[in-house]
């Protein structure tokens, strides 16, 4: 069994400090802390056989215990000064050392650990913690989770806690509602301690038991203190429970135990402090240490470096078999990096690297470009599979000037569709599948070097094993897919691949002249801003430093503070929203943390990268596998979210241009997920609205507000009509239409009156997503959810997101096919697919052919899949992106 060690990282740092010597070194700097650490590291190493290590730690800000008693952990006096001197230094060594911390935003490490705990168990991982909190007993699970103590070195299992606490793991929750725990400020209940809290847990089992079995307790003096205490030991009762939501798994890979010593690492620092015992024992281990030989892969890595052999293995390759294929570069920019070498694989005993533009001193034979070419041209005339191929398909092109001309496959899209939420980068993948381990490039790969500068053996040695593991993967997941799963990738996600490369090497014009006038006029305005918050505040300071900005609104001008974090006072827009009305900078403030955002996001990146082009265009790189619904994102730069609804996100549209002699042509579905909420449904009412070409909303509003409020109620029906998409309820609607929550669930309970079938389709979503785990999209793309170890709040959610994940997925199935069939069919010198922003698509044609190409692209993607409703898109024409909308 493979084993995980948490540590509760602060609890370790103060424990330690405490319980060690007040050491420092020739300059005075303390180091008992450090000195502590680092003898524990040298003990995890040398005593205990662990796997995985991991380093929980409490997010800054506060937690929804906080939210629960303001009190909570308040009376902690303020650390040591020494002891704050060593902590940075500590949490420094940690990454050093090559292990990783985990926090979350709005979690403590106590909930992480929870939450790690959680997935061990799952995975049949023990757990040791290496901890002092009480809240932490209460996930000890014999033979599975254990409590360590480094002090003592010894584990703490159900036993040895129930020896401590005279109550076993399973009621320390208990345990600690009614005593109580200082330490955190956990009030329990007055007066009940150890003893009364034991015995009254071992006569009625738990706190609800207590308080509904009053009468029955015969010490009247411990009955009124319960009595009194009823509201604080259940407010203390929540506080101890531990939130176990979180989701690590795609990170959990990280935490493998990093090397054979990870104080190696830190030798320089231990002698900078001056452990100099522990610095002894590491140089000591390092003479003695014998060079280890890599562990022998599954498979022969063959240096191809002579072309007369690489021909002939080509040549030998049979027809209709698969052939992984991967390529090194020296530039992370597919359309721009020149390759350094290629690597395929034919089966899972052996693979082939061949060299290309390898630069260092010495290099050996390498096959010459040419040479290369023509092996290329042979080898795609075989099935290709890769992982991310797009990225290598790329290359290819843009090195050679080839493209395929046969079947192809890729498994991060396959591993991707067998489950949309799970990372699918090579490394995890073959962790996952085979517990194989991948070389790592940063391994191979140096500082502020490229891939030419490895040596040819060492390149030979990962290149080759990421096609061989690319091969094993396919072969794996070709397996592991349904029939239905693997028509999709072949129809759908493998096709696509070739749209998006198309797209992305076209790019967008980017009007410079329009992006520097408009720098120049968001920097004006920025500074016009910043002068009246000055001059609003009586004080000059960093407005993009938050500890300034709340020194200035919470001490200078004395504003309510509404939310302190561990670093000072939280200002974040919430927070600003809540003073809005309190100081007249407050206005100011928010509308400079827009301009300045869409400054630093938008136009001055767009100015740089579109000066870059020779053509003056921007190419963004889609993602395919960057969403659970099928949704495409994107990145470098992120197209996908430049705001619409503010005047300045519609300026920065406006700066996105045609070429000469072109327009740009925007197709956008017409409410496609309402469509779709009447395919799925059948609702009578919906569909024959649609059918007959109708405003879906104000007949909405029709039926729900009758004829004379129609029209003024159109916007609220709207409201009503997509919140329902996103698993809407009273709350959220009643403050997205400024109404009272009573007002908003009589408009939900009217509208699902009006529309049972609605209704009932909806719950019918939710209840196959709770005993399937999973929905399904149109085309029968799959989305899991995980409900059977779901709390409260991630069981509402998941139901939520199911529901949507059904109309957004099926949506996104629609745009994939259409994009697919427009490239195959419309597509041409004349007539450019640049970019999807979700439901739209932006065209690019030469202007004479324009008002024919939208009225044959419109015909595709109406015509796309056969609903029970038509589908409908809208078209618009302008010289920019601006004028689309």
């Amino acid at each position: 069994m493979k084993t995980l060690t948490i540590i509760d990282t602060f609890g370790f740092f103060f424990r330690n400090y405490y319980a060690l010597p007040q050491l420092r070194n020739s300059q005075g700097f303390p180091t008992g802390l450090l000195t502590g650490f680092a003898n524990f590291i040298y003990a995890i190493k040398n005593e205990h056989d662990t796997d995985y290590v991991m380093f929980a730690l409490d997010s800054k800000g506060k937690n929804f215990r906080h939210e629960l008693d303001p009190n909570y952990k308040a009376n902690r006096p303020e650390a040591p000064e020494e002891l704050k001197k060593q902590l940075p230094v500590a949490i420094s060594w940690i990454e050093k050392m090559g292990f990783k911390c985990y926090s979350e935003e709005g979690f403590e490490a106590d909930d992480v650990i929870a939450s790690a705990v959680k997935f061990a168990k799952r995975h049949g991982i023990k757990v040791r913690i290496v901890t002092h909190d009480k809240d932490l007993y209460q996930l000890i699970d014999d033979g599975r989770v254990v409590i360590y103590d480094p002090m003592k070195k010894i584990e703490i299992d159900s036993e040895k806690c129930f020896e401590k606490f005279g109550v076993y793991p399973d009621k320390i929750n208990e345990y600690l509602s009614l005593v109580g725990d200082t330490a955190d400020n956990i009030p329990g209940v007055k007066g009940i301690g150890p003893k009364g809290a034991k015995k009254l847990l071992d006569d009625f089992g738990s706190v609800e038991n207590i308080y509904a079995n009053l009468e029955r307790i015969a010490n009247p003096r411990s009955k009124s203190m319960l009595e009194e205490g009823r509201e604080s030991a259940f407010l203390s009762k929540q506080l101890v429970r531990l939130d176990d939501s979180l989701n690590i798994a795609d990170t959990f890979e990280a935490f493998y135990f990093p090397c054979d010593n990870p104080l190696v690492n830190i030798a320089d620092e231990l002698e900078k402090y001056e452990l100099r015992h522990m610095l002894s024992r590491v140089r000591n281990e390092a003479l003695h240490v014998k060079i280890k030989e890599a562990p022998s892969n599954t498979f022969r890595a063959i240096l191809v470096d002579d072309a007369k052999i690489l021909f002939n293995v080509i040549e030998g390759i049979e027809e209709g078999s698969w052939v992984a294929f991967d390529t090194e570069t020296n530039a992370l920019d597919a359309y721009n990096a020149k390759i350094v070498g290629f690597s395929f694989a034919l089966n899972e005993h052996e693979a082939y690297y061949v060299p290309l533009a390898h630069h260092y001193l010495g290099v050996g034979e390498q096959i010459g470009m040419e040479e290369a070419k023509e092996a290329l041209k042979k080898l795609f005339k075989h099935k290709i599979v890769g992982q991310n191929l797009k990225y290598d398909l790329a290359v290819i092109e843009n090195n050679f000037g080839l493209r395929l001309s046969s079947s192809y496959a890729d498994t991060m899209l396959m591993a991707w569709l067998l489950n949309p939420e799970s990372n699918v980068g090579l490394d995890t993948l073959a962790k996952r599948f085979f517990n194989h381990d991948m070389v790592k490039f940063k391994d191979v790969v140096s500082k502020n070097e490229n891939f030419s500068h490895v040596p040819l053996d060492k390149a030979c040695e990962y290149a080759s094993e990421d096609a061989w593991m690319t091969l094993k993967l396919y072969n794996k997941l070709h397996d592991m897919l349904e029939p239905r799963l693997l028509e999709i990738a072949k129809e759908v996600e493998f096709p696509f691949i070739l749209t998006l490369m198309r797209m992305e090497k076209e790019g967008i014009k980017i009007d410079g002249a329009y992006f520097e006038a408009l720098l120049k006029r968001t920097d004006g305005a920025i500074d016009a801003l910043k002068h009246e918050i000055f001059t609003l505040c009586d004080a000059q300071f960093n407005l993009n430093s938050t500890q300034q900005l709340g020194t200035v609104l919470f001490e200078q001008l004395g504003l309510p503070p509404v939310k302190k974090t561990k670093t000072g006072y939280s200002t974040d827009e919430n927070v600003l929203n809540e003073l809005l009305d309190k100081h007249p900078s407050i206005a100011k403030i928010l509308e400079y943390r827009e301009l300045y955002k869409l400054r630093s996001t938008y136009i001055e990146p767009l100015l740089k990268l579109s000066k870059e082009s020779p053509l003056g265009r921007v190419h963004t790189s889609f993602i395919q596998t960057g969403t659970s619904t099928g949704r495409l994102s994107s990145k470098d730069p992120n197209l996908q979210n430049i705001p619409v609804k503010t005047a300045l996100g519609r300026e920065v549209r406006g700066g996105f241009v045609a070429k000469e002699g072109c327009v740009l042509i925007g197709i956008d579905y017409s409410q496609i997920e309402l469509r779709l909420l009447a395919h799925f449904s059948n609702d009578e009412a919906m569909v024959k609205a649609f059918r007959d070409g109708k405003d879906i909303h104000y007949e909405t509003a029709l039926k729900l507000f009758g004829e004379q409020e129609a029209a003024s109620k159109r916007s609220v029906a709207k409201s009503i009509n997509f919140g329902l998409l996103y698993g809407m309820g009273p709350k959220r609607l009643s403050e997205t239409l400024g109404i009272s929550m009573a007002e908003a669930k009589r408009y939900i309970e009217s509208y699902f009156a009006t529309f049972p079938t609605i209704k009932a389709y909806v719950m019918e979503v939710a209840e196959q997503a709770k005993t399937t785990g999973y929905v399904e999209t149109l085309l029968g793309r799959k989305r899991f959810f995980d409900f059977e170890h779901a709390n409260a709040m991630q069981y509402a959610g998941y139901l939520r997101e199911a529901v949507n994940t059904v109309f957004q997925g099926s949506a996104a199935d629609l745009i994939k096919l259409s994009m697919n069939k427009i490239m195959a069919t419309l597509i041409h010198d004349e007539a450019k697919l640049l970019l999807q922003i979700h439901d739209e698509l932006i065209f690019e044609v030469v202007e004479s052919q324009a008002q024919s190409f939208a009225l044959e692209a419109q015909k595709v993607m109406e015509e796309i899949y056969a609903l029970r409703i038509p589908l409908k898109v809208s078209i618009a024409m302008g010289k920019n992106w601006g004028e689309l909308k």
